[in-house]
């Protein structure tokens, strides 16, 4: 090892929770060891030990997200075109079976049961070693002390937009916003009372020595001024600043001056935002290197692969002396989630402020569960269910009504018989190396979309083409469990920003007590850092940006990301007398190769299908019904977000019921 790495920590025991034989253990050493251990767990999970005590994913550090054990058996389906085992038949059969354990695949079971009643029989089948498909949390213990944050879906963005689908069911499960906004507001504001801000990171290698620049304008402080003031302290060369300042100030001129506002329009649909800033705002290539990574927070992706139109609809700087004609109120007002880019900028901002649970939305997983086996998640609220435990030994019980079979990889779904008339459809899922079927009289796909045409060979070629048609994000949620935050406080920042970091946003977590659960007020106290990369390949076309980053992401070991982790840390935070050797006392790295659903751009897309709602869109085309075989999840949508994949297990399982419903005439009729 060498002194760098010694210096960084990397020789040092960090505070781990793996499981080997289903008893949680303590692990010394920090590169080595997490590694071996998970694929013991993921194996030994693989086998059933949901049963065993001290089972408990959300404790698992090191490489979570899609772990090991979660996608081998589908890539090897992907490879074979299909999977060629014989399943053996358990013998069981069911009402209904759901393949993914996300909250799509959740929601569509609560919202089977509420319309078949309580007796009918469901069976949720997810490839994980935990149920919430993206929405995970993970947990870090030290002296007796738990603390949180979501190992994935962050929150529940502009709930004011929600349908009342959605937002019903969240209220039925308990969730009560305007309650959680009240109880929260004080802790909320933590960090502004303390004055931290926001900074940017400027790295030796591009400006000959590290940086962290603190107080980035913005809200009421994006005066003219305040930009100049902000700048004077960066290491950008003159020309850059000048730049920054001029795209930044409210007095900008027109870069298309000339041309009508339809004329401007058109050639912001088809020009990236990195293009309009070096071609048509003419800025410094460093200005530009400042900007490139303000677009990866909601679109995975840099700025050479978002429009311009979405740039100048999300606010973004550049726009401002342009007077281009607000987006129409009506534009997309009927699809599901913050359509980033391309709502009007004024319906935007009635959503609502975000929800964010200390866990992200696996607050509402946990939820869900609790109102489909209640015997698994003690308490009543949305407040005690932050802290209760989970007992994963009664999600798969026999005799239950509704079960959830995890780390189970569902690996063909067919009817038996003609699809038209068949009466049920085989299930073949693999558990444990072992290869296994169920029978079900309705079958919900809530799963990604680019797996189900390997799943279900049987669908019409132009659905299957329409299903692999768009290509998930990925994209990376480290969390970095720290003994102290005083560093931060040192520093006067909350939020740092590196555009060419390994992680483009470090930044502490949103501050929130709910039930027994306290969040973490002092800087001497115990803390999770949330950092986000966005895995990609600037300069390439968007789909090969995905594939390539995918690639990237499932080639690197958890002793890159731990190396990277620990440098970025230490650099930036020098002036604030970090120490990641000892500071650190946990890392979980939550990879997700597919990660967010593949939202249509002008760049890529059809315009038509960005900025309208034809029938022809890929993904209406996809979650087409087949027999019974109905399809759900966000990727059905269009839309990366929970309310899509709230709204878009209601529509399965509207189409399910409406099948039962007409077999049920027709077997009277008959009669």
């Amino acid at each position: 090892m060498s002194t760098s790495d010694r210096e960084l920590g990397m020789d040092r025991d960090i505070t781990r929770r793996d499981f080997l034989n289903g008893v949680a253990i303590g692990v010394a050493g920090s590169v080595v060891a997490p590694a071996l251990l998970q694929a013991a767990a993921a194996e030994q999970a693989a086998q059933g030990a949901e049963s065993s005590p001290g089972y408990y994913p959300p404790g698992l550090t090191g490489m979570r997200g899609s772990h090991a054990g979660s996608f081998e058996v589908a890539h090897q389906m992907r490879d074979a075109r299909g999977w060629k085992t014989p399943a053996t038949d358990t013998g069981e059969a069911y009402d209904l079976v759901i393949v993914g354990g996300g909250i799509s695949g959740l929601a569509a079971a609560q919202f089977f049961r509420e319309a078949a009643g309580p007796r009918a029989s469901i069976l949720i089948l997810d490839n994980h070693d935990d149920f919430g498909g993206h929405a995970k949390r993970n947990e870090f213990q030290l002296d007796g002390r738990v603390f949180m944050l979501n190992g994935g879906t962050l929150n529940i963005e502009a709930p004011k937009q929600y349908s009342e689908v959605s937002m019903g069911l969240l209220r039925r499960l308990g969730i009560d916003i305007e309650r959680f906004e009240r109880e929260t507001e004080q802790d909320r504001g933590i960090y502004r009372r303390m004055g931290l801000r926001n900074g940017v990171f400027f790295p030796k290698d591009r400006f000959g020595g590290d940086r962290l620049v603190v107080g980035t304008p913005g809200g009421g402080q994006a005066t003219d001024d305040a930009w100049a003031e902000f700048l004077a302290k960066t290491p950008l060369p003159a020309e850059a600043k000048k730049d920054i300042a001029r795209v930044q100030s409210r007095n900008q001129p027109d870069y298309m001056a000339g041309l009508s506002d339809e004329e401007k329009k058109r050639q912001l649909l088809h020009m990236s935002y990195q293009d309009f800033l070096l071609k048509v705002a003419k800025v410094h290539p460093d200005a530009a290197w400042f900007y490139q990574s303000r677009t990866t927070g909601l679109f995975l992706m840099q700025a050479d692969a978002v429009p311009a139109y979405y740039g100048w609809n999300s606010g973004y700087p550049g726009f401002q002396g342009m007077k281009l004609e607000p987006t129409p109120r009506e534009q997309l007002i009927y699809e599901p989630g913050g359509q980033h880019g391309r709502e009007n900028q004024e319906r935007a901002s009635e959503g609502g402020r975000s929800i964010h649970f200390p866990d992200g939305n696996a607050t509402i997983a946990r939820l869900l569960i609790r109102a489909l086996l209640p015997d698994a998640v003690p308490g009543q609220t949305q407040e005690d269910v932050v802290t209760a435990r989970v007992d994963y030994a009664k999600l798969d019980r026999a005799g239950s009504s509704t079960r959830v079979r995890l780390n189970s990889t569902v690996v063909q779904v067919r009817h038996l018989g003609e699809p038209a008339s068949a009466r049920e459809v085989e299930i073949a899922y693999v558990k444990g190396g072992q290869t296994r079927s169920v029978r079900a009289g309705h079958c919900v796909m809530a799963c990604w979309n680019s797996v189900i045409p390997y799943m279900c060979p049987e669908l019409p070629q132009a659905q299957r083409q329409a299903l692999l048609y768009g290509i998930k994000a990925p994209i990376v949620y480290t969390n970095v469990f720290i003994r102290n935050w005083t560093a931060f406080a040192k520093l006067g920042v909350a939020n740092i920003t590196a555009p060419s970091g390994y992680h483009p946003s470090v930044q502490l977590p949103e501050p929130v007590s709910i039930g027994k659960h306290q969040c973490s007020r002092t800087p001497d106290e115990p803390t999770v850092l949330h950092l986000v990369r966005t895995p990609c390949a600037p300069g390439k076309p968007r789909k090969e940006q995905h594939r390539l980053g995918r690639a990237e992401l499932l080639a690197t070991s958890f002793e890159t990301f731990e190396r990277e982790i620990r440098d970025q840390l230490a650099r930036t935070l020098a002036d604030g007398g970090f120490d990641p050797a000892r500071d650190i006392a946990g890392i979980t790295v939550n990879r997700w190769p597919h990660g967010y659903t593949y939202n249509y751009n002008t760049l890529e897309d059809p315009v038509a299908w960005a900025l309208s709602s034809p029938e022809d869109r890929a993904f209406v085309v996809g979650r087409q019904k087949f027999g019974r075989i109905s399809i759900a999840n966000a990727d059905a949508a269009g839309s990366s977000h929970t309310d899509a994949a709230i709204d878009m297990a209601h529509r399965a399982i509207r189409e399910v019921v409406e099948s039962r419903t007409s077999l049920s005439t027709a077997a009277l009729s008959k009669s």
